[in-house]
């Protein structure tokens, strides 16, 4: 009888421990989006440079790759999303109109999107850029 209560109790205080554990959790992310137009068309077309500038640009961030894929279609738009262990990041490019859309989400404080945004803009050239970062957490509110 006696160990039946303190397997209850063990239980129990183990239990409350998982539900209260992360109360210090910070339960947010920024996400960075992106149109770059004017871009430069042969960035955009240079298939294996774009995609080192994009790895480059992600590291810049100070995420961490755990794998990507990628498609090139015809006319060498790409499209192409990074898993990292903070979430994602991804380019879709339409070289015939010298444009993209790119997107960096990053879960917690540590990673940047301006690393990321930097890079990419100094490789690609845009003549325009129309960005917004989203503070994401419980609500999804701006910031400028």
């Amino acid at each position: 009888m006696f160990s039946k209560f303190i397997t209850a109790v063990f239980f129990l205080l183990t239990f409350t421990s998982f539900c209260f554990a992360d109360e210090d959790h910070n339960f947010k992310g920024k996400h960075f989006i992106a149109s770059y137009t004017g871009c430069d068309v042969a960035a955009l077309t240079e298939v294996d440079s774009l995609i080192s500038a994009m790895k480059e640009a992600v590291e810049k961030s100070g995420a961490t790759i755990l794998d990507s894929s990628s498609f090139v279609f015809p006319g060498n738009g790409l499209t192409m999303v990074f898993l990292l262990s903070e979430s994602h990041a991804s380019i879709h490019t339409y070289p015939e109109y010298g444009a993209c859309f790119i997107d960096l989400f990053t879960c917690g404080d540590i990673c940047t999107y301006e690393g990321f945004h930097e890079s990419l803009s100094s490789y690609l050239k845009p003549a325009q850029v129309n960005q917004k970062v989203l503070i994401r957490n419980e609500e999804i509110g701006e910031n400028f």
